[in-house]
């Protein structure tokens, strides 16, 4: 027996030989990469990226031989899968690999990503973020029952009059009255406080929304003016019961004694309200005892009240939203979502109950938010943000050239009504409960006499002074109107002041309709000879040497054929047939490499060919959007399940909504 190993021999034997089986399994090659990845890599891609030292984009697929590579860099496996799938790699010059193949790539690659997205380590996270200045209006207004706006906002591009928004009816009115802020000098009249500190616009992120919580930090700084700024509203001079709806039950002294406990009972519900979840009995002691020793001290009750209120929305609790992961998180995000403020006390108290996750409960809560009026702070946020038609204000066409763009001794331009389009058609789509694939070709809009008479030159009517514009709906039977792509709004803030920017137009398109924003040029790329628009030289003939540039032609391969669709449109949106020098317009192209076009009515007949493509990328705005956070390669097959069930609910505008706040990224963040 003495021949035998001893058992802590055996058990190191075991150990070595159990890891160095573990070992062999884990350096396994995968059959299906061995099969179907490597193969395609082999013939199609190290040929750029990695063989001979070419790493073009910077991505080396010589280091990729087994599936574990793949999956190491998931952002990488993403960009991989979004260029198989959409065709957009190899290049068009090179050959192609076999569809049979190409898709078979994309299932197994999708099962990877789907496999590293669910585990917990993998799932983006929210940083935490204070309130933009949009929010921090609609919460303090919904905080103390406002009747007055806490400031004039240019990020509400268009004002509502009349009260036509109303979705519970599930309608849009035929006719509308809007104003515009930033492009009407009149919209600076409007109810608010007086007297109030300043909060700098937070700007909207380079393709993302003005929400993002990379964006919003809060240094001291801005604890100090976020202070200055409370206690400027409660102290404004038209802060009374005349605008403040909570004022009796708030600020006005009681009819009894005043005791600790008349402060525990108003601060109970305030507080619980503003910091959007239950108050802590430690804070709720220090609010309530600050307010009585204020008043012991000679301090009036209304000014010890809102001495508390001004530092409860100079709090850390009121300002930052955190996203926890329970229903009052869930509760604070559709609020934010919706109505780009606190929960109501229907929305809290259903989230006291835990039942908020509930599926037909969320459902419910959903509807009925989407049928409030506040659901218009939605529509004054995000449509605007995703058109990005912040540029629309600062598009000023040359006045030589279109001397009839302004108007009212030129203080006014047709910008302003441009700008309502496209917004009031969002508008009309969610209300109604429309197809989102109307936002690329519909059947109607609504429009002002100026801007119907824009279109057409023919139309006769009154067309309105600067001030506020009567929109009506009309049918539209020309395809090459209808939808946002085609819109003045979009074509004017889109071209220089005196010609069209076709590459322009087609990184909109890109960024906006397709979710794909191209990379930055080069910096040593020249400009467009701006003396060649004079000469006889063809459109594209121009951007010749631009595609002949190897680091230019993969961006041009993806955006000529989105700009030049569009090119019948001049750099103020009106339909021509030729340009200035006689030129024929050449609108003709390949979407996607899949579907030819010779104009604008058949390159929209190609998006919607491509309506999954577009639901998809409309989708990521959105999500993007309801998380405030740039959406990442772990959000696939979220996505996937978004458009899943918007498809299964003909791609209705209120289904998309709906499955992104059922969504685990929404409800789990």
């Amino acid at each position: 027996m003495t021949g035998l190993p001893s058992l802590d021999t055996l058990m190191r034997i075991l150990l070595s030989t159990w890891a160095m089986l573990m070992a062999s399994v884990s350096a396994s090659p995968d059959p299906a990469f061995t099969r179907i990845i490597q193969p395609l890599i082999d013939n199609h891609c190290i040929q750029c990226h990695g063989q001979d030292g070419k790493v073009k984009g910077k991505v080396n697929l010589l280091e990729i031989d087994t599936s574990e590579n793949l999956v190491h860099d998931i952002e990488r496996l993403g960009e991989i899968i979004e260029v198989l799938e959409f065709s957009e790699m190899p290049p068009e010059d090179e050959p192609q690999p076999d569809n049979q193949v190409r898709q078979a790539a994309v299932k197994y690659l999708k099962g990877l990503l789907k496999r590293e997205a669910t585990k917990a380590e993998q799932s983006p996270m929210t940083p935490i973020r204070r309130m933009n200045r949009f929010q921090y209006n609609n919460a303090i207004q919904d905080l103390f029952q406002l009747n007055v706006s806490v400031f004039t906002l240019p990020e509400r591009m268009m004002r509502e009059y009349n009260g036509y928004f109303d979705p519970a009816s599930g309608k849009m009115p035929d006719s509308v009255r809007v104003g515009s802020r930033p492009l009407g000098k009149s919209q600076l009249i409007e109810p608010r406080l007086v007297g109030i500190a300043p909060y700098p616009q937070d700007l909207r992120a380079e393709h993302g929304f003005d929400n993002r919580g990379d964006h919003l930090s809060l240094s001291p700084i801005l604890m100090e003016s976020f202070l200055r700024l409370s206690r400027s509203i409660v102290n404004s001079p038209n802060f009374s019961a005349k605008t403040c709806g909570t004022w009796k039950q708030f600020f006005a002294p009681p009819l009894t004694t005043v005791t600790r406990e008349t402060f525990v009972e108003r601060l109970r519900p305030f507080l619980t309200r503003a910091f959007r979840e239950p108050v802590s009995e430690a804070q709720l002691n220090r609010y309530a005892s600050h307010a009585h020793k204020l008043v012991e001290d000679g301090t009036p009750f209304t000014e010890a009240m809102k001495e508390v209120a001004s530092a409860t929305i100079a709090s850390p609790h009121f300002l930052y939203l955190r996203h926890e992961k329970g229903d009052y998180g869930l509760a604070a995000r559709l609020s934010f979502l919706l109505w780009g403020s606190i929960p109501d006390q229907q929305l809290l108290d259903v989230a006291a109950k835990g039942t908020l996750r509930q599926s037909p409960v969320l459902k419910e809560q959903v509807n009925r938010l989407l049928s409030d009026r506040k659901l218009k702070r939605f529509c004054d946020s995000f449509p605007a943000q995703w058109l990005q038609l912040d540029r629309i204000i600062s598009s000023v066409p040359d006045i030589e050239k279109f001397r009839d763009f302004f108007f009212a001794a030129p203080n006014y331009r047709t910008s302003m009504d441009m700008m309502a389009e496209p917004l009031l058609l969002f508008e009309t789509i969610l209300i109604e409960n429309r197809s989102i694939l109307e936002l690329i070709d519909s059947n109607f809009s609504y429009r002002s006499v100026r801007l119907q008479t824009w279109y057409d030159s023919t139309h006769q009517g009154k067309l309105g002074g600067p001030t506020t514009l009567n929109f009506q709906r009309i049918p539209l039977t020309d395809r090459r109107q209808g939808g946002v792509i085609t819109t003045a709004a979009t074509m004017t803030m889109t071209s220089a002041p005196d010609h069209t920017q076709p590459i322009t137009r087609g990184a909109w398109m890109a960024a906006v309709i397709f979710n794909n924003p191209p990379d930055p040029p080069p910096a040593d790329v020249p400009p467009l000879d701006e003396t060649e628009v004079a000469n006889d030289l063809p459109l594209r003939e121009r951007f010749a040497a631009h595609r002949e540039r190897a680091d230019c032609a993969g961006c041009h391969e993806q955006l000529d054929p989105l700009g030049f669709a569009l090119e019948n449109f001049d750099a103020v949106g009106r339909w021509r047939e030729s340009y200035d020098n006689g030129q024929n317009v050449d609108a003709s192209g390949v979407l996607f490499r899949k579907h030819p076009f010779t104009n604008v009515t058949e390159f929209k007949d190609g998006i919607l060919a491509e309506k999954d493509r577009f639901t998809r990328a409309f989708a990521g705005h959105l999500l993007s959007y309801a998380l405030a956070r740039e959406i990442s390669a772990s959000d696939a097959p979220v996505l996937d399940q978004i458009v899943e069930h918007v498809k299964g609910n003909d791609y209705q505008m209120k289904s998309l909504i709906h499955a992104i706040v059922a969504s685990n990224a929404f409800k789990n963040p």
